[in-house]
């Protein structure tokens, strides 16, 4: 198949959806891979790289998404990009479809066969392309909301480790999945002190179990997260409902119980966040206040290490674009489930229920589509 690799646009973007490395992977295996000039610079792979690997260099985005059957990205196409999107592409990569209207209008007029890395299921159940990215996001929601609580970058100017005779800050994360998890770590680490708030007792004793004792946990109710969040120097928004928006857990009215100079910090964002108040900032312009509070709600946090985050999300997409590189696709989705779990939109029908919910749309089976093609 001949796959294609745009260069991220996306403010601050500098990951790339493959490394020299995978591309040497897939040549093994007879695909041609194209690949747009300077695709990966911000990860330290320059254009010989990749020609020594075994790709082909084009000189824009459109003579790659014009050349090519398979589109590999990280984020989502930008507004710029819709125009390229064609019925014979599959497009792989980060979407969110359930935040975004115009992107999926896009791809639904377009045709195209897009499948979303944060939809695939593993038979375990878990989201395995999204993971090494919630990963990276978690430790870094950690960095950055301690960045926040700076005086001068608008917060109440604490360290959350504290100091000696001083009390260290209070980190609140609401959901104990992935990003929470690897958030504690984080502000455990840094000697902050950490209640994770979520639904499920399973997990939190799970979580009372693998952090020894060192953590508090809460079920999480309303009352639960409002009472919390108002000890709190620095909320951490962790929740996921897979394919679906974000449900709101913080109002406005209770950011008038919080501390002054606290920090949110939306790791839901790209779902639509998880706070009444948030809305998609940029690495380049991260912060904003309301009424007294911190925002971070950064759309692509990991972009901001894209090293880490391109190695880390290669690893674990290179088995799922040689899978849907080597078979057909109608085949595919008819006897793999999981990769099925990921298709979001084809042939101009939404297929993924929970994208369907947030339009209020009709969700066509997979199968209608192949009748369809």
């Amino acid at each position: 198949m001949d796959i294609g690799v745009p260069t991220e646009i996306k403010n601050q973007e500098k990951r790339v959806g493959l490394l020299p490395m995978a591309v040497k992977e897939l040549r093994r295996h007879g695909h041609e891979i194209l690949v747009q000039a300077g695709a990966g610079t911000g990860v330290g792979a320059s254009d010989d790289d990749y020609r020594a690997a075994g790709a082909k260099i084009a000189d824009d985005a459109a003579a790659v998404y014009a050349n090519s059957t398979m589109i590999v990205k990280v984020k989502e196409p930008q507004s710029s990009e819709y125009a390229l999107l064609r019925d014979t592409h599959i497009l792989f990569t980060y979407l969110h479809l359930a935040a975004d209207k115009e992107l999926t209008k896009a791809l639904i007029d377009s045709g195209t066969t897009a499948v979303a890395y944060e939809t695939i299921t593993a038979p375990d159940g878990g989201l395995p392309l999204l993971k090494p990215m919630s990963e990276v996001a978690g430790r870094m929601s950690i960095q950055a909301g301690a960045f926040a609580l700076q005086a001068s970058k608008g917060g109440q100017g604490i360290l959350l480790g504290g100091a000696a005779g001083v009390a260290a800050g209070e980190v609140l994360i609401i959901g104990g999945g992935v990003v929470g998890t690897n958030a504690a770590k984080m502000a455990l680490g840094l000697g902050a002190r950490v209640t994770i708030a979520d639904k499920s007792l399973e997990r939190l004793v799970a979580l009372d179990d693998s952090f020894g004792g060192r953590l508090n946990t809460v079920y999480a109710t309303a009352d639960a997260i409002g009472e919390w969040s108002e000890r709190a120097d620095m909320v951490i928004g962790a929740v996921l409902v897979p394919g679906a928006a974000a449900p709101k857990l913080i109002t406005r009215p209770m950011l008038r119980g919080m501390k002054p100079g606290a920090v949110l910090v939306d790791v839901a964002i790209d779902q639509g966040g998880c706070f009444e108040t948030s809305r998609a900032t940029t690495h380049d312009d991260p912060t904003y206040l309301v009424d007294g509070i911190v925002h971070y709600c950064v759309a692509n946090m990991p972009g901001g290490v894209p090293k880490t985050s391109t190695y880390a999300l290669n690893n674990a997409t290179l088995p799922y674009i040689e899978k849907l590189a080597s078979a057909d696709f109608g085949t595919l989705i008819s006897h793999d489930p999981h990769i099925t779990a990921g298709l979001n939109v084809r042939h101009g029908q939404v297929t993924h229920p929970a994208v369907a919910a947030a339009f209020e749309t009709d969700c066509v089976d997979p199968g209608q589509t192949l009748r369809a093609a």
